[in-house]
């Protein structure tokens, strides 16, 4: 046997869950990511999907998606830097930089190719990149690219983030990185105190926003307008996976730090660009956003509802401000076990064990979408609430 397959035979935990027949991975969907999904020919009401304004469906999308082709083609062939840019891709930047009320944005063709492409690009030898402990993974790669020294503080701890910035030489780069809204807790990035001591220290601020456009500030536009900041931030990140229903990412800033990343980011320079079609699809999202702010509203009041009652039945969801709710288990095997008795009762959530995260902290990721309903948020409510007892996670 040689090296490689000696190291990869001793990778034996995704079996032991097999056999236990609580597998919860790659799990196959035969239809579309609406609030119900086809599964081995079953229908199963959807909580585990990151589409929160539930656009993935939308008429209007899937008609410009199909215009695109048309005119375009299914892709570029190329990258943006040579022959990969198109009359779309520069539309779409300038709607994403109007958007978020920055001068310039920048489009990648994923949202993990924006954190590891932009975080080393502006940073460089002792300088200093500073990121909260559950920042996203993308994030985390990114700090490993960078010759940049890398400070860790404590989850949305400002005085944890002082302590770290006042060890900085004053001189140097200060790249604080946070996530808007954060993927697993649903929480909210503490923007006002972290610019407070941007301010102090001369630090800048890059927000990544995937989970949070659509979602949060004016018109969906994330986490600097929610907090009427977007002045006081250098970049704002987002991707198009989640609320803008297609694939791909940005990064939105003045036009001299664009200008340089766009000349300096590898993972720009070398990848082919998004495909047109999920060009048009971002462009209808945005335009769906601006018409029918309904929407948002309507995913804020089941978010209120949904919370509301996970605290009635006693679920632990910590922090969570957003339509993404964890429920803290704290046992990795009853999070998978409820994870395959909810999906065999028709409802699909997602499980975070470890080493994702510690094994105290594991917990259901139940995510909602505008295009949920009460009845069908009922439905699940019941049977989490009736599988909770059963499995003693509540009283």
């Amino acid at each position: 046997m040689r090296t490689l397959q000696r190291r990869t035979s001793l990778f034996t935990e995704p079996q032991k869950v097999e056999k236990l027949g609580l597998y919860p991975y790659f799990r196959v969907i035969e239809s579309d990511q609406d609030t119900i999904v086809t599964m081995k020919g079953k229908k199963v009401l959807m909580f585990g999907s990151n589409s929160y304004l539930g656009l993935t469906t939308h008429p209007k999308i899937k008609e410009a998606c199909q215009k695109a082709v048309q005119k375009y083609g299914s892709g570029c062939a190329g990258s943006r830097f040579l022959n990969g840019t198109l009359d779309l891709h520069i539309e779409l930047e300038n709607k994403l930089a109007e958007f978020v009320k920055k001068d310039a944005a920048l489009v990648y063709s994923t949202g993990f190719q924006v954190n590891i492409g932009v975080i080393p690009t502006v940073t460089q030898r002792n300088d200093y990149i500073l990121i909260d402990e559950l920042d996203h993974a993308s994030i985390i790669e990114a700090t490993r690219l960078s010759f940049a020294k890398v400070l860790k503080f404590r989850h949305n701890d400002m005085d944890s983030l002082d302590k770290l910035l006042k060890k900085c030489e004053p001189d140097r780069l200060k790249l604080i990185v946070v996530d808007g809204i954060f993927s697993m807790d649903g929480d909210i990035a503490n923007l006002p105190e972290i610019v407070r001591l941007a301010e102090i220290y001369d630090a800048t601020i890059m927000i990544d926003d995937a989970h949070a456009l659509g979602v949060i500030g004016e018109n969906g536009s994330g986490t600097a307008s929610h907090f009427g900041l977007t002045d006081k931030v250098d970049l704002i990140m987002g991707t198009f996976s989640k609320s803008l229903a297609a694939l791909g990412g940005f990064i939105a800033s003045d036009f001299d730090t664009i200008n340089f990343i766009k000349h300096n980011s590898r993972s720009l320079i070398f990848s082919a660009s998004i495909t047109p079609a999920s060009a048009a699809a971002v462009l209808a999202a945005l335009e769906i956003i601006k018409n029918e702010p309904e929407r948002i509203q309507h995913l804020w009041d089941i978010t209120n509802y949904t919370i509301d009652n996970f605290r009635r039945m006693g679920f632990d969801i910590g922090k969570t401000q957003t339509p993404i709710i964890p429920l803290f288990i704290r046992d990795d095997i009853k999070t998978l076990t409820l994870t395959r008795m909810l999906l065999d009762e028709g409802v699909f959530v997602n499980p975070v064990v470890s080493p994702a995260v510690k094994k105290d902290s594991s917990l259901i990721r139940f995510s909602l979408m505008a295009t949920h309903t009460k009845d069908q948020i009922d439905v699940a409510l019941e049977k989490i609430e009736k599988l909770g007892k059963k499995l003693k996670i509540i009283s």
